[in-house]
């Protein structure tokens, strides 16, 4: 047992490592780059989909697409208008990590982007322990998950800086409380800065949008 923690430990000491040359070399070149993570399904794609709708002709925007076997998602992103998108398969692994994420880096003109999204795998336990490098993490749930999730999986709310509630439109059909969902995620971490939208129908994007525009003036 001794043995499996200091391999884990040895295991992430090299993530942190790659991941601090990652945020220096973004940070050089005063890229905002965002995480985000999310169970499977609650709409990280789509949000993405969303913003290279309203933002492609305004912000030079990389995009990671991270997932476990295809590379759907990047196809998607590249359909939406995405002209710098690297996927990332995983081939089973339950998230990203810095190597990964330096590999596709490596295929990226870092002067040619304002802002950085990776794309994580769908999964709310794994990513919360692996650095990307990034400025910060961003959380999506949807209505048609349960409203304690922030409570299930404290570790990826405590880590993140914003958290999207997605699905909206669907409010009602569900027995999904946002009040409380909200609720559970300020007890988790109290400067979540959390927005209400729908992907499907665009409903509050542009609250998405304004907070992307003043994190990347931030960073100039």
């Amino acid at each position: 047992m001794a043995e499996r923690v200091q391999v884990e430990e040895k295991v992430l000491s090299e993530n942190d490592k790659l991941a601090a040359q990652i945020r220096k070399d973004l940070g050089a070149r005063k890229i905002l780059a965002l995480n985000l993570v999310s169970s499977p399904g609650s709409g990280k794609t789509s949000l993405l989909e969303k913003t290279l709708s309203l933002l492609k002709d305004e912000f030079r925007i990389g995009l990671i697409a991270g997932d476990v076997q295809t590379e759907n998602d990047a196809i998607r992103l590249e359909r939406a208008g995405g002209k710098i998108v690297r996927p990332v398969v995983t081939g089973g692994a339950c998230h990203l990590d810095a190597r990964m994420v330096g590999d596709a880096l490596q295929k990226i003109d870092l002067n040619s982007i304002d802002i950085l999204f990776i794309e994580n795998v769908g999964n709310l336990v794994c990513p919360s322990g692996f650095d990307l490098g990034e400025d910060m993490k961003v959380v999506l749930i949807s209505t048609t998950e349960g409203d304690d999730k922030p409570l299930k999986y404290p570790a990826m709310f405590r880590k993140s800086s914003a958290l999207m509630i997605n699905k909206i439109d669907l409010l009602g059909l569900s027995d999904f409380d946002i009040d409380k969902a909200e609720k559970n995620a300020r007890q988790i971490n109290g400067s979540l800065h959390i927005m209400r939208l729908s992907c499907r129908t665009g409903e509050n994007i542009n609250l998405w949008c304004d907070w992307l525009r003043n994190q990347i003036f931030s960073k100039k």
